[in-house]
């Protein structure tokens, strides 16, 4: 591989950066105490850095309503780009009312302190059940995303944000790659077509058989790229989730072709708009290729197991930019003793070993390891431990 290749461009045309520089932060420091305060909840938080550090090119701020009617509606902005997940600051009445459109909101993180600043150009009203039923599909409450929707405050506040200053992860600073490092990490390494993988789950044997069938497709690199944002409560902790892939890394990957990096964005639980919000999102850190696999993004049954895969259907070749990988389910065939899927595989179904994500948990609860078909032994004793509060 020739060095120093073009990486491709942005969702957009150009990685969007709105960490302030130093004379703008002076500015802000000079007159945050006099400017209105608006506290972010953690979601809010991870968006505000993911629109800073170019992770939501093209966006530079919170969705005025001109992006935000199109993206809930066809999964496109006003300009015609595609975009599939509203990008939004919701506030309650009380906080909206005294805040005035062409001045600067204070945005202060959950525990107080600032952050970033808001440059207030509109403030509107949004339908919750019109959000909730073009973009998760569903109107229940039961769904994690619409919760969040129906939790939140009736006013949108929009226009363009600084991050005051881009701090190391608490948790995981070494694996805080944004996406113009990523970017120059492709371009040194002379990779010119990166697959990403998303996850917010510990790794098993069919993420990695997948993963590695990609490569072997002539792809040069891996970007396996976690989500650490928010997520439901019955998820795997993101340090029990980052020490499994360190360790899967480290005896099963070749280590010229993979970088680890952390997503700092919140999961919404979209499902089929979640896969393409997650495949630009890649585009943005400088990924060709996105792995797309079974119920992507999904939780309980609100969305048929491929629907993430034919979402990708409904735009023009090479519109979105990244090329989708679209994988079915894959399983350890106890027929030819290897990885496979139902393309490959002569099996019948109870020839199959998978296992549930639920059924693995409680399995871990009682102390019992998942078998090393489905998933790597040293990653299974590590979940283990975490589960039974082990140190």
């Amino acid at each position: 591989m020739s060095k120093n290749p073009e990486v491709i461009a942005a969702h957009g045309g150009q990685l969007v950066n709105r960490i302030a520089t130093a004379s703008e932060k002076e500015e802000f420091l000079g007159q945050a105490e006099k400017l209105p305060r608006v506290q972010l909840d953690e979601r809010a938080l991870s968006d505000l850095v993911m629109i800073a550090i170019g992770g939501f090119s093209p966006l530079t701020g919170f969705m005025e309503q001109a992006d935000y009617e199109p993206v809930v509606e066809s999964m496109r902005l006003a300009n015609g780009l595609p975009w599939s997940i509203p990008i939004t600051l919701s506030v309650t009445e009380e906080v909206a009312e005294p805040l005035k459109e062409g001045n600067w909101v204070r945005l202060d993180d959950p525990r107080g302190k600032l952050v970033g600043i808001l440059e207030l150009t509109q403030k509107y009203r949004y339908n919750k059940a019109h959000e909730v039923t073009n973009v998760y599909l569903t109107d229940e409450s039961k769904h994690p995303g619409v919760k969040v929707v129906y939790d939140s405050g009736p006013i949108n506040l929009a226009g363009p944000i600084w991050l005051l200053q881009r701090d190391p992860h608490p948790q995981f600073p070494k694996y805080q790659i944004d996406p113009a490092d990523t970017r120059a990490k492709f371009q040194a390494k002379g990779w010119r077509s990166v697959v990403g993988f998303q996850t917010r789950n510990p790794i098993h044997r069919a993420h990695e058989y997948i993963q590695k069938c990609a490569i072997e497709t002539g792809i040069d690199g891996l970007l396996l790229h976690p989500l650490v944002g928010a997520t439901k409560n019955d998820d795997i902790p993101a340090d029990v989730r980052m020490r499994c892939y360190e360790i899967i890394l480290e005896k099963y990957y070749p280590k010229d072709r993979v970088i680890l990096a952390i997503n700092p964005a919140a999961m919404r639980y979209a499902g089929p708009r979640e896969a393409i919000f997650h495949a630009l999102v890649r585009k943005n850190y400088g990924c060709t290729h996105f792995i797309v696999g079974r119920d992507h993004a999904g939780v309980g049954d609100y969305y048929g197991t491929y629907d993430a895969q034919y979402i990708f259907d409904e735009f023009q070749p090479g519109e979105l930019g990244i090329v989708p990988m679209k994988f079915e389910h894959a399983f350890y065939c106890t027929i030819t003793q290897t990885m496979a899927t139902s393309k490959t595989s002569p099996s019948t179904p109870e020839q199959r070993i998978h296992l549930s994500g639920t059924k693995v948990r409680e399995m871990l609860r009682r102390g019992e390891l998942p078998p090393p078909e489905f998933s790597r032994p040293e990653v299974a004793a590590e979940l283990a431990r975490a589960m039974q509060g082990q140190t």
